[in-house]
């Protein structure tokens, strides 16, 4: 087998990164770590090379892609979605609001509270780094034949989950501006 730079490399019997013998179902599942590795890394290749056009990077297209949609988003729940410490949420909001992207508002009920909402310019740049990614994956399910296999990968990525996160972002997904990918019997 030849690695990426052309050399000759041999398949590993063990991890070598643990020093253990794997079984053939740790294999398979290295295997499919490996993948997601792969499929993570295109992902995130065309969005990450509009985020260099900002000097942006990966957190910042996170924070603009869950204001866009979900606006009015409290600051406290972007914390919760993220899982990031408040520090590094506001450096990066601080980047977002100062290009014009994001904008603050106190909020309504409790003015305690900072909504968080995209602006126009915002709202254009999460439509264009959204819009390879979602070509990136209707392509996946139609190489993989279609929605059968949407739901499968639905189903794949809501057991990568934590468990006791699951309700939560499903909740969220299913909320007011969430789109949650369709069933089999719910597609035409």
């Amino acid at each position: 087998m030849k690695d990426f730079s052309g050399h000759s490399t041999e398949p590993a019997d063990k991890a070598s990164t643990a020093g253990i013998a794997l079984g053939n179902s740790e294999r398979a599942i290295v295997g499919l770590v490996e993948l997601l590795f792969f499929a993570y890394r295109d992902f995130t290749r065309d969005p990450d090379d509009i985020l260099a056009e900002f000097n942006f990077g990966r957190a910042h297209h996170r924070v603009l892609h869950f204001v866009d949609r979900y606006p009015g988003l409290r600051v406290a729940d972007l914390l919760d979605i993220l899982k990031i410490t408040k520090q590094s949420l506001a450096r990066v909001l601080r980047q977002l609001v100062a290009s014009g992207f994001i904008e603050q508002r106190l909020g309504e009920a409790d003015r305690r509270e900072r909504r968080l909402y995209v602006t126009d310019s915002g709202q254009a740049l999460a439509v264009r780094l959204l819009a390879p990614q979602i070509r990136r994956m209707q392509q996946a399910i139609n190489d993989t034949h279609g929605a059968t296999e949407a739901e499968t990968v639905r189903s794949f990525l809501f057991a990568m989950i934590e468990t006791e996160e699951r309700r939560r972002v499903e909740a969220l997904l299913a909320g007011p501006g969430g789109l949650v990918v369709p069933k089999p019997e719910d597609t035409p």
